[in-house]
């Protein structure tokens, strides 16, 4: 009879767990970037949470020039200075054109613009459902992982390959938290 007690309550624990996110106590899956620019040097973090089955990032950076900047999640969890073209392209797993306004998009890792203020820094928040830190086609966590980037320009949001949006000035790794 315990044995059996045993059993059921863990059965019921295993239950909640995957209803609540995959772990005991309900933590969701999360992840963070440290965003570096071309020297190498940290100009800010980026944080991944899974909510309702989306994914809620929230950027600090600073150091970026005044104004519209495209951010997106690459397709390779490298950030090699100083054109962080080792993070390869935008994220897209289903073969989408780019942007948020193109009816054949968009990319799983296009993003609406950051925004940096007058001195440079940024605070951005954006949810997206495209991409999931859990496991599936869409995980920023594939065999190659993922990185964020932030490019110099404003994202057109319709030009495919990229939305015109220029350089790679920061890049960070998205790894597990």
């Amino acid at each position: 009879m315990m044995r059996t007690l045993v059993v059921v309550c863990g059965l019921a624990l295993a239950g909640c767990a995957d209803m609540m996110g995959g772990a005991i106590g309900g933590r969701a899956p999360a992840a963070v970037a440290e965003l570096v620019n071309a020297s190498g040097q940290k100009i800010g973090v980026a944080s991944f949470s899974d909510e309702a089955g989306k994914v809620r990032i929230v950027v600090d950076a600073t150091g970026l020039t005044p104004g519209k900047h495209g951010i997106h999640i690459h397709a390779v969890a490298k950030c090699d200075p100083p054109g962080f073209t080792t993070a390869g392209g935008h994220y897209n797993p289903l073969g989408r054109k780019h942007g948020l306004e193109s009816p054949e998009g968009a990319h799983a890792g296009d993003l609406p613009n950051l925004e940096a203020d007058q001195t440079g820094k940024s605070h951005y928040e954006t949810t997206t459902d495209r991409v999931t830190l859990r496991e599936g086609l869409s995980s920023v966590f594939d065999g190659d992982g993922s990185a964020l980037v932030i490019h110099e320009k404003e994202d057109d949001q319709k030009t495919d390959a990229t939305g015109n949006s220029g350089g790679r000035v920061a890049c960070g790794v998205i790894v597990k938290r």
